[in-house]
């Protein structure tokens, strides 16, 4: 049969001639305006997979990847032809036509169908509907790229997840989130707010994280990414935690589990009447708490938990992820975050050695370790002193070398610098100790463990995410104070519209578990981060490594302009994002437990960082400030904060795909990445590769000789964030000695990153085993 004679099945069940006229304007409609496509390519090429009884449907789908697979990095716009077939085919499916219905008309539908919340029809007027209706810019739907749509497909659009049919489009999903966040503001104000909040999440300069997206309109209630629950050394405790994980696995939450707390192997139970039978049983039972449901079909359980490198059973817990051994010593579906501190570190310089202790056997011990550091050096070493008390003693050599051998195998095991975290962090840790972090390791938020589901003095921390896109920052000259400045102020207004809307979702979200709303209540933590930093670099000529020079005297010289330019800009989001807090704080309060922090003796962040960070940016000519911190001080004491943190740089996966913007703040690993997801192949170009003068300004993650300069730039950004920074280290064997790391120089960088003052650290990456295709979320699991 020839190919131009084929009947094909339409969507009304009935058969008729392919017009192949038809399939010839839908293209050239699809790559109008955009250089460097061809209609006719995509057309020869998709021809050939068409056959007789085709479905119009399918035609599309032959289309849209038709035009996928030509994306490349000279040829960078057939990712919006996809996306355009992609769109066309998706309003066919969800309408029965091109041209969407009246928003009114939509969301009586859907609320009818129990998709959306029905409180949408109680808040707004049929005139404001009206009036959100005209506003509306359905065009902004061909702003998505392929990566784009193809997320919105299998991740946020309301959809039946059984038969995979969708009810909606982008424009709807955008619309409905900033009428939801914002339907309790004042009718004088709010559909004022609702529209600005629109422009900004659906013109990519706010990025949203995977709970909001796929949740915020729906009946579902819980939109806080990360969620930290620590655990006590008893089994009452140890069961509410398990019951707490599944309560918030369900919900798509992210998990950051502390089992710090729980006893060694061996260890005495009810006065010798047992002996413990160690932590392995009981992470097994909170992984099979993680893994008991997955989160309304959007993606699978995860956790990382959190445990003190002189827990006695240290030597153990580090292998627990590797694939050695059997399922009986192995817990390998969660990952690891090991806990240090300056102390412990010491006794690796100094080659001493780590006493391993029960928690149970070490009175205040373990409080101290995150509370107090003089204290607990005072009480570790008149622990090791007592013989009574029983230990493991291993070399720090030895252990911080199976620590990041076990690293480098799995590319987990995290670790959280505890003294960081409490030391620079916003909290007084007499009084809101920090014990651990979440999934991802960005957030560092005070918990307290829960005896019971009702227990009113247990505290479940949970952190609301989104994140600002850097790339739609105007251009500036980051050399001149004053322009850099100006442009800097254009974060003011996003920054009130981010902090506003996270905080309402606060007011707005049900909590499963009462100890989750008591601790948010009480200090509203909101985590902002960023995408598209690479761009950011790209744009201005700098890039993440340093560069070596030699003056006219032989004399080494080591220059990293890129740390000027994160100083100006880190320094500006937190400035307009506590600007923004304190601007909330005059209307509607500061947050209850603001008096539990360092904020409310006036401290801020340039008061309360790791001061080795000022070699970094004296040697680079940035250490000056552009913003007026004085006048902010004056106003946090005097008002206090909404938030008692508003800033966390979490990874981005998801979210920079969504915005088609570089994953936060790392270096892409090519100019066209080959993205893998429960959603299929996606080929993501990076922004701006069409302009010379930017694409070959960006510097790749496996061009990077080592990754000592972007160390140093994590390390100013967190001079300015208020928790943490999911920063990685990331290693290319090309540049080591037969192609093997070394130990002393994975240990070197470790160091590295204690002393610039790190709170954290996230993957361990070698291009051997990694790849582009870190399943989904980032944080949106947290991974936003």
């Amino acid at each position: 049969m020839k190919n131009d004679t084929i009947y094909v099945l339409k969507r009304n069940g009935k058969k008729e001639l392919l017009d192949f006229q038809k399939i010839h304007k839908v293209l050239e409609w699809a790559t109008e305006g955009l250089s460097n496509v061809s209609y006719s390519t995509i057309e020869l090429k998709a021809k050939l997979q068409f056959e007789e009884g085709i479905s119009t449907k399918k035609i599309h789908d032959i289309l849209a990847k038709t035009s996928a697979d030509l994306i490349t990095e000279d040829n960078p716009n057939y990712q919006y032809v996809a996306s355009r077939l992609k769109l066309f085919a998706l309003r066919k499916e969800v309408f029965g036509k091109f041209n969407p219905p009246h928003l009114l008309k939509h969301v009586q539908k859907m609320v009818s169908e129990g998709r959306y919340t029905h409180e949408l029809l109680d808040w707004y007027t049929e005139e404001e509907f009206d009036d959100m209706n005209t506003y509306i810019n359905h065009q902004r739907d061909f702003l998505l790229s392929w990566a784009a749509v193809k997320q919105m497909e299998g991740k946020y659009l309301r959809k039946d997840r059984v038969t995979n049919k969708i009810y909606e489009t982008p424009q709807f999903l955008y619309m409905l989130i900033a009428a939801t966040i914002f339907n309790d503001y004042p009718k004088k104000t709010r559909m004022d707010y609702v529209k600005k909040y629109y422009d900004a999440i659906s013109t990519f300069e706010i990025s949203l994280p995977t709970p909001i997206m796929a949740g915020l309109r729906t009946p579902v209630k819980q939109f806080s990414s990360c969620v930290l629950i620590e655990s006590d050394d008893s089994l009452p405790s140890i069961n509410t935690t398990a019951s707490s994980i599944v309560s918030y696995i369900s919900k798509k939450a992210g998990i950051g589990v502390n089992a710090g707390r729980i006893r060694g192997i061996g260890s005495t139970i009810r006065n010798g009447e047992a002996y413990h039978t160690g932590v392995v049983p009981f992470y097994r039972y909170f992984q099979s708490a993680v893994k008991s449901c997955s989160q309304g079909g959007v993606r699978g359980g995860a956790a990382t938990l959190y445990v003190p490198v002189w827990h006695t059973e240290i030597m153990e817990i580090l292998v627990l992820k590797n694939n050695k051994g059997t399922d009986d010593n192995r817990v390998r579906h969660m990952d690891y975050g090991i806990q240090f501190n300056g102390f412990i570190y010491q006794r690796l310089i100094e080659g001493k050695k780590i006493s391993l202790f029960s928690p149970s056997d070490v009175e205040g011990l373990y409080d101290a370790f995150f509370e107090d550091q003089d204290k607990f050096a005072e009480l570790y070493e008149k622990y090791e002193n007592d013989s009574t008390i029983p230990r493991r003693t291993v070399s720090a050599l030895e252990l911080f070398e199976r620590y990041i051998l076990e690293r480098q195998a799995t590319g987990r095991i995290y670790f959280q610098n505890v003294d960081h975290c409490n030391e620079f962090g916003p909290f007084e840790p007499s009084v809101a100790p920090i014990r651990q972090s979440n999934l991802c390791l960005e957030i560092a938020l005070p918990t307290k463990p829960l005896q019971s589901m009702d227990d009113p003095n247990g505290e479940i921390a949970l952190c609301t995410l989104s994140a600002y896109n850097l790339g739609k920052l105007p251009d500036f000259d980051f050399n001149d104070k004053e322009e850099t400045k100006e442009a800097l102020s254009k974060l003011e207004g996003i920054a009130d519209l981010a902090v506003r809307g996270l905080d309402a979702i606060l007011s707005y979200q049900e909590y499963p578990v009462p100890a989750a709303k008591k601790s948010t209540m009480l200090y509203r933590p909101l985590g902002l981060g960023v995408i598209n930093y690479a761009y950011l670099l790209a744009k201005h000529g700098v890039s993440y490594s340093e560069t070596k020079t030699v003056d006219e005297n032989g004399n080494e010289v080591i220059e990293q302009p890129a740390i000027k330019l994160t100083n100006q800009v880190m320094e500006a989001i937190q400035y307009y994002s506590m600007k923004a807090s304190i601007n909330l704080a005059k209307e509607q309060g500061a947050c209850e437990g603001f008096q539990n922090t360092k904020l409310a003796k006036g401290s801020l962040p340039i008061d309360r960082y790791k001061k080795d960070v000022d070699e970094l940016l004296e040697q680079n000519d940035a250490n000056f400030y552009l913003q007026d911190w004085d006048k902010l001080r004056e106003d946090l004491l005097k008002y206090g904060m909404r938030n008692a943190t508003v800033t966390a740089f979490m990874p981005s996966e998801t979210s920079s795909q969504i915005a088609n913007a570089t994953n936060g703040i790392e270096p892409p690993r090519d100019l066209v990445s080959i993205k893998t997801s429960k959603d299929g192949v996606l080929r993501q170009v990076v922004p701006g590769v069409e302009d010379p003068a930017v694409r070959w300004n960006y510097e790749l993650l496996w061009d990077q000789e080592n990754p000592i300069g972007y160390i140093k730039l994590v390390a100013v950004m967190q001079k300015y964030v208020d928790q943490a920074i999911s920063g990685n280290t990331s290693y290319n064997p090309n540049y080591f000695v037969d192609n093997k790391f070394s130990t002393k120089k994975l240990l070197s960088d470790l160091l590295t990153c204690y002393k610039y003052g790190w709170k954290t650290g996230y993957y361990f990456n070698t291009n051997d085993v990694g790849s582009d295709s870190n399943d989904d979320d980032d944080c949106d699991s947290c991974k936003i």
